[in-house]
């Protein structure tokens, strides 16, 4: 059992909370960041472990926002920076997200690195579109690795739409990371994650009722009607349970110390998570439209994302996509029947 603390930023977050709760199952003691004190009483009562406690930061994105946070727990040695601001209501790209991303980001380093010199291992989460755009993700001439980084460039994120937007924050905030490194020449090593759509239950019930936005795609499937189109989504899935362990081991592996890890399970169509609701969950069988079936060498014609180093490096035995859907749509089931 190690008695090594983490600070995990936005611990509020889907992914942050499976996080702490395999991190606290490992013997860690846990500091999470949130936002107000309401939220973190709410997770001491969720997490009901006395290695868990919180800290509040309310802007991340705030010079100096994690000083005094830092330099109040030398005991820290690994720092995980979950957070990331994301909205579907933005008015400008720049101000709204990008600069949000990048400035939360780098705000964590230069704190790590004046007042948590202790502090030996980063970790931060970026996403798979910080690699790959959304285009590529469907060109089958496309081939694809940890070392490529997405096309978009600053004024292409500052003025698109949010399929420009939400890439380029993902990625200039990584890239300040990584530059930060190589600029800076902090004390700790830097390893970031690159997760795909991130699919998979909820750490507690209570989350249920206000899922993640990638999580919510597999809970639309119930709303789903015999006559409706099947959404045209193509993507890159993990479960939130691998993507999770996926953070630990970034610091736990030195052979992870400054690497980018990918998350990249997966590749599906959504009829596929129809395909698997309809199996699995009889009841939904005559609601849901009709799908077809895909030829054996669908995926052939579908882009190629090597992520053998990511695969190797963690050493992870990828929960299947069919479990990742069974195990989300029985706890929404539980929690609508006790919920109404």
């Amino acid at each position: 059992m190690s008695a090594q603390t983490v600070f995990v930023t936005g611990a509020t977050g889907y992914i942050a909370q499976h996080i702490i709760l395999q991190l606290l199952k490992k013997g860690y003691h846990v500091i999470g960041q949130v936002r107000s004190v309401a939220k973190g009483e709410a997770l001491e009562k969720d997490f009901s472990d006395k290695n868990f406690s919180f800290e509040i930061v309310e802007v991340l994105e705030k010079d100096g926002a994690f000083d005094v946070v830092l330099t109040k727990h030398p005991e820290v040695t690994v720092f995980l920076h979950t957070a990331s601001p994301f909205t579907l209501e933005v008015e400008d790209n720049e101000k709204d997200m990008i600069i949000p991303a990048v400035n939360g980001t780098k705000n964590v380093l230069v704190s790590i690195k004046r007042f948590a010199p202790q502090i030996k291992r980063v970790v931060v989460t970026s996403s798979l579109l910080s690699a790959i755009s959304f285009a590529e993700l469907i060109d089958p001439k496309f081939r694809g690795s940890e070392d490529d980084w997405h096309s978009v460039t600053l004024e292409e994120g500052k003025n698109g739409d949010l399929s420009a937007a939400y890439p380029a924050s993902k990625k200039f905030a990584e890239l300040a990371a990584w530059d930060f490194v190589k600029d800076e020449k902090p004390n700790f090593q830097l390893s970031t994650i690159l997760p795909g759509s991130v699919f998979g239950p909820q750490a507690f019930e209570s989350g249920v009722s206000n899922l993640h936005l990638s999580a919510a795609m597999v809970a639309k499937v119930l709303k789903l009607k015999r006559d409706d189109a099947i959404p045209d989504i193509v993507s890159i899935a993990i479960d939130v349970r691998d993507i999770a362990l996926a953070h630990i081991l970034a610091f736990e592996k030195e052979e992870a110390a400054g690497q980018r890890i990918v998350g990249a399970a997966h590749r599906f169509i959504y009829s596929e998570i129809v395909d698997i609701i309809r199996r699995n969950f009889t009841e939904f069988d005559c609601q849901l439209p009709p799908t077809e079936k895909l030829p054996n060498n669908f995926y052939d014609k579908w882009v190629k994302f090597d992520d053998v180093k990511s695969r190797k490096t963690l050493g992870i035995e990828y929960i299947p996509l069919e479990k990742t859907v069974i195990d989300s749509i029985t706890q929404i089931l539980d929690y609508n029947k006790k919920h109404g």
